[in-house]
């Protein structure tokens, strides 16, 4: 067991030992205390440094193929930058919560009609006339809930819009601005969608995979110089949902667009 030092009893001897002679006790008694921190610093001392053992050693990545000639231009044309003007909507007074977003989906089918009159989204079509009308009947309508936020950074709302393009389980989905008081396009995509959200001037999108226990997140973001929505992250992360044994996820529409 350790123990402090006993502290001296009885008058103080440095009051009766002239000055000449109390220089060496002085001496004496600083190395005796030195002494007795050494030792209890032997009793452990639980603020102390302890070492966390050998540190791995930095490995830097290894180049492949170092002869290779660097590629100049993309290998497929994907459409990086979206920003599209949109034709026939009007946004009065520069307010984009004054545009009616079902006339946004109606322009986009009046843009596309392979995709919508006769194509594989016929049924989308079909139920736009179901849009604006009272109890069941409207809510067939495939235009989904408009979400405004400021996602372009210049201080004014922005419009995050999603539409269900119909027969199957992909969901389209939007976002506008506006650009010198008209209504510009700046990110479209559509997918079988788990979830969206919105983080600061990003919009991100969970997708099932056909890989067990993982899913697609995609996020695109704001680019000032592009002014577009840039698809700046792609990933495939596990969510943990399911067990290995539990069968294939449903896999992606055949129209969805590629990643």
């Amino acid at each position: 067991m350790c123990t402090g030092p006993t502290p001296p009893t009885g008058p103080d001897p440095r009051s009766t030992v002239p000055p000449a002679r109390r220089a060496p006790r002085t001496a004496r008694a600083a190395a005796a205390v030195a002494l007795l921190l050494v030792a209890a610093a032997g009793c452990g001392d639980a603020g102390g440094l302890v070492g966390a053992g050998s540190t791995p050693t930095a490995i830097s990545p290894d180049r492949l193929w170092p002869d290779l000639t660097p590629a100049s231009s993309p290998a497929f044309e994907i459409g990086e930058v979206d920003s599209q003007t949109v034709a026939g909507v009007s946004v009065p007074g520069d307010d984009i919560r004054t545009v009616d977003p079902v006339a946004l989906v109606r322009a986009e089918i009046r843009e596309d009609p392979g995709s919508y009159a006769g194509g594989g989204y016929a049924e989308t079509a079909r139920r736009m006339a179901d849009c604006g009308k009272p109890g069941a009947a409207g809510k067939r309508c495939p235009v989904l809930r408009p979400y405004y936020r400021d996602l372009t950074g210049d201080g004014h709302e922005d419009l995050t819009l999603g539409f269900r393009q119909l027969p199957g389980n992909v969901t389209a989905v939007r976002v506008y601005t506006v650009v010198k008081h008209r209504l510009v396009r700046v990110m479209h995509w559509e997918d079988a969608v788990s979830g969206v959200e919105l983080a600061g001037h990003s919009v991100i999108i969970r997708s099932p995979s056909e890989v067990a226990g993982y899913e697609y997140r995609l996020q695109w973001t704001w680019d000032p110089q592009q002014r577009s929505m840039l698809l700046t992250h792609d990933e495939m992360l596990r969510t943990g949902g399911r067990a290995p044994g539990d069968g294939p996820s449903p896999a992606p529409s055949p129209s969805a667009s590629p990643r």
